[in-house]
């Protein structure tokens, strides 16, 4: 494996430090650095952004970001263990790399951050789609990124990319496709990670749209799309019955037929019900 910086290989840097993955914390580390920087070159020319991190771990991601030339690097980690090495990988690239100490899900990092802003992570299993359907869902658009390039389970990537009709179709896929262009950019076996999951991964790449892609108000879409899903195997007449007392009016009004169930609905007509129902 060819180096891509000074510093040492990363299963050198975990056994320095003596770290190991913590299934807690969802954490597997990807120790191929030729990986790493793939996975940072898919986040475009970041040489003009700032580059927000979450669960860098011992950093390989960190030092493929930062060798593939991202102006400054923001890494929030929760695991204390890991602070040292990445101290090390701040001291090799000074003044391009901050790590806060802190849980992503309580930390504000627009503080620390100058935009252009994208976002790049290995993201932790068990916190993953929370941290995505906040950026997807902030009350302005657009939001503080550019892009997200992100890493998940691949059964969570194709959930974000789907399309109506398949069984992986759901929320995710709506709140994902409304407002940005989702598409899968990379594939990872498990055996890529230490420890290996029981799962193959994939890379995600979301780039913000400058418009959602059909109007609708995002507290009423993501309120109809939630009560839909909830209960997938139900008509939406029944599905949505607590959204309003006339729902099998407006389904037909906007060419949806009660009977149908919600994995067949597309963005369009969903962003349509949601328009009807800005007028109640």
């Amino acid at each position: 494996m060819s180096a891509i910086d000074t510093l040492p290989p990363l299963r050198q840097v975990i056994a320095d430090h003596g770290l190991s993955a913590k299934k807690a914390l969802g954490q597997n580390f990807l120790l191929d650095l030729n990986l790493t920087a793939k996975i940072a070159r898919q986040a475009g020319d970041l040489s003009q952004c700032d580059v927000l991190e979450i669960g860098p771990g011992p950093g390989g991601l960190t030092r493929g970001l930062l060798a593939e030339g991202a102006r400054r690097v923001l890494a929030i980690e929760k695991d204390e263990r890991c602070l040292p090495a990445l101290e090390e990988i701040a001291a090799a690239y000074p003044g391009r790399l901050q790590v806060i100490n802190g849980d992503a899900l309580e930390v504000d990092p627009l503080v620390h951050l100058t935009p252009p802003i994208r976002v790049a992570a290995n993201l932790p299993y068990n916190i993953g789609t929370e941290l995505l359907v906040r950026w997807l869902t902030p009350k302005d658009w657009p939001p503080f990124w550019q892009s997200l390039t992100l890493m998940f389970q691949r059964e969570v990537a194709e959930r974000i990319v789907a399309q109506p009709g398949s069984k992986a179709y759901g929320r995710l896929a709506i709140l994902a496709q409304w407002r940005a262009d989702a598409r899968i950019v990379m594939s990872l076996p498990p055996e890529a990670f230490t420890p290996p999951p029981k799962v193959s991964s994939a890379v995600v790449l979301l780039q913000a749209r400058p418009e959602p892609r059909y109007p609708a108000d995002a507290a009423i879409l993501s309120r109809v799309v939630a009560a839909a899903f909830n209960q997938r195997r139900k008509m939406l007449r029944a599905a949505l019955k607590g959204v309003a007392p006339d729902i099998e009016d407006r389904l037909r009004a906007v060419g949806i037929a009660p009977t149908e169930r919600a994995e067949q609905i597309g963005l369009e007509q969903f962003c349509a019900l949601a328009r009807t129902l800005e007028q109640s």
